[in-house]
């Protein structure tokens, strides 16, 4: 049973965006799936709330920094939220539970200087180190034109950690999230552009022999715009 943690420090990067979009193209797959929350303001659990019933189904996992609920009999998939400010000992026991970790990070240089140590944090982990845990980063909010983009692109570049995607800035994950939706929940031919930047991603979590993109190779030119 794979858990994929979407963790970084800083708060607003799009770390919800990711989770709820995560969860629901597996339970679009027909998965077992929980959806963990270990943010005090419960932003994905406030989204269950407001899933439609005949949305493919996804399931709250009762997680907090004092309990773990045992996943329940059928479960397939986990993604845990995490909340801003992860460090410490915290950290420590969400990538315990860890197979793969996710890191949105938005190019601004706020947001770099913010996530650059818990990134080099993650990538010091003996779990990192030995491939146990597989870490990957998703440009988030990302227009091409910007020199923060540029920004963006140079500092992943000097990090040992392949970027799996860039995600335009775009109201369609704001407008679906309103109706407790993700990309996976409508017609394809709505949100063909962003399913198209959603399958590096989709493959990485997979674990199919598709490599993700390197820092080098992930242009962020028409991905943006």
């Amino acid at each position: 049973m794979p858990v994929i943690v979407v963790a970084n420090p800083k708060g607003g990067v799009g770390k919800s965006t990711l989770s709820t979009n995560l969860a629901g193209y597996f339970a679009s797959r027909g998965h077992g799936v929980l959806l963990g929350d270990t943010d005090r303001q419960q932003s994905a659990r406030a989204w269950l709330n407001i899933r439609p019933p005949a949305a493919p189904p996804i399931a709250t996992w009762e997680i907090s920094e004092d309990y773990i609920a045992k996943p329940p009999k059928g479960t397939t998939h986990v993604v845990l939220d995490t909340p801003a400010g992860l460090h410490g000992w915290r950290l420590n026991d969400v990538l315990k539970l860890a197979d793969k970790v996710v890191v949105p990070l938005q190019p601004s240089i706020f947001d770099i200087l913010a996530t650059q140590d818990f990134l080099r944090r993650l990538a010091e982990e003996k779990a990192v180190r030995q491939g146990d845990i597989d870490v990957g980063i998703v440009g988030m909010r990302v227009d091409a034109r910007t020199r923060s983009a540029d920004q963006l692109h140079r500092f992943i570049e000097g990090l040992n950690l392949p970027v799996l995607s860039y995600l335009r800035d775009t109201q369609n994950y704001v407008q679906l999230a309103a109706h407790g939706l993700t990309l996976w929940d409508i017609a394809p031919s709505r949100v063909q552009r962003d399913i198209e930047q959603w399958q590096p991603i989709i493959a990485w979590v997979d674990g199919k022999n598709a490599t993700a993109l390197a820092a080098t190779d992930a242009d962020p030119a028409g991905q943006g715009g």
